[in-house]
């Protein structure tokens, strides 16, 4: 699971609508991906996109959080997001405590621990990620994804090879946290149980080129 953190100020020119997307089309060469993609995520809402794998779920998200721009419409999004993939890229050299304050400027060690007691790694600090189990390093990953508050978040089927327990776990715990911090969210998932439990709302990606349905 990756964790990719951008902080700044709040945008307050988007307030209450934070996330805008229009993409007219996406393609890789001369594949059409994506076509007519247009939704809108408000502040504290959490909107779930559905579909098969390879439809191009995942390069939707990429083109929201701007990893991608080559395509033809337009993104509107706030400066002070988090983006939340599926596989654990921890800095394996790096304390747990110091994966999340390199991460965020300015906070101190202190609060980082409060971060990790939130999401069920208190007393860990000190170890590796190497020396968690997977369940852990995405709790990790969630630590550092929303100790900046982030104004977006965006997830990528945070919980796919988790066992049955550890996955209902894990959406608990984002549930919460959404709930606490109240971020515009993406939420990217396979499982249309996951989508409903977690997300307000939910769009299906069908069709070649994707497009909602």
């Amino acid at each position: 699971m990756v964790v990719l953190t951008t902080l700044g100020a709040p945008d307050t020119s988007m307030e209450g609508q934070l996330i805008r997307v229009d993409i007219k089309t996406k393609s890789f060469g001369e594949i059409e991906i994506l076509r007519d993609i247009a939704f809108s995520v408000e502040e504290g809402e959490t909107v779930a996109i559905l579909g098969p794998s390879g439809i191009g779920k995942t390069t939707l998200l990429r083109l929201i959080a701007n990893t991608d721009p080559d395509f033809v419409g337009k993104v509107d999004r706030p400066n002070n997001m988090a983006i939340v993939f599926q596989e654990p890229t921890l800095l394996p050299w790096r304390s747990v405590l110091k994966n999340i304050t390199l991460v965020h400027e300015g906070l101190g060690n202190d609060d980082a621990m409060a971060a990790l007691e939130r999401v069920g790694l208190g007393g860990k600090g000190d170890m590796f990620p190497g020396q968690l189990s997977l369940g852990q390093q995405r709790r990790l990953a969630l630590a550092r994804a929303f100790t900046g508050r982030p104004q977006l978040l965006i997830m990528d089927e945070p919980f796919v090879s988790l066992d049955e327990k550890t996955a209902d776990e894990m959406l608990a715990l984002s549930e919460d946290l959404i709930r606490e911090t109240r971020p515009a969210t993406v939420f990217v998932t396979h499982s249309r149980k996951e989508a409903k439990r977690l997300a307000n709302r939910v769009l299906e990606l069908n069709g070649s080129p994707a497009s909602f349905t």
